[in-house]
């Protein structure tokens, strides 16, 4: 684990990002679908520092479920502010709930006390094509039993 994972603060995922000139649009803003590339990073890092060492955990997983993987089934978006070049951001991830094949996670972009972007995402569990219970192991590592 380095800097660059972030920290968990009060059960939450916290990660700084800041925005370079390839972030933005023609006039200057964060263009939204970056918006998106901030937060699957966010998830990514709350995994590893609750204690996924990701190629582990996944062998782990595909013994039990081979051939699986995570999608996003859903995702639901607020933007509400704009973030800027050279503006510092903390990405916020928690987890919502884990149900038999799904995860859902809170995400926020924030800039100082601001929150610019609130989103819920909801990551289904497959394997051949369809819903599968999420292994044992993952559910362990997200704490299923206590959300």
């Amino acid at each position: 684990m380095s800097l660059l994972d972030g920290e968990i603060r009060d059960g939450r995922h916290h990660m700084q990002v800041r925005v370079y000139y390839e972030d933005t649009d023609f006039s200057g803003i964060v263009y939204h679908a970056n918006y998106l590339r901030f937060m699957e990073r966010g998830r990514t890092n709350h995994l590893r520092l609750m204690g996924a060492e990701h190629h582990a955990l996944f062998a782990e997983a595909e013994t039990e479920t081979p051939g699986f993987t995570f999608v996003v089934r859903s995702m639901r978006l607020d933007f509400l502010r704009p973030a800027r070049m050279d503006d510092v951001l903390d990405v916020v991830t928690w987890p919502v709930a884990v149900r038999g094949a799904s995860i859902t996670l809170g995400q926020e972009v924030r800039r100082g006390a601001d929150v610019l972007v609130k989103a819920e995402v909801r990551v289904a569990f497959i394997s051949e094509g369809r819903a599968q219970p999420i292994p044992k192991s993952i559910r362990a590592l997200m704490k299923a039993d206590l959300v």
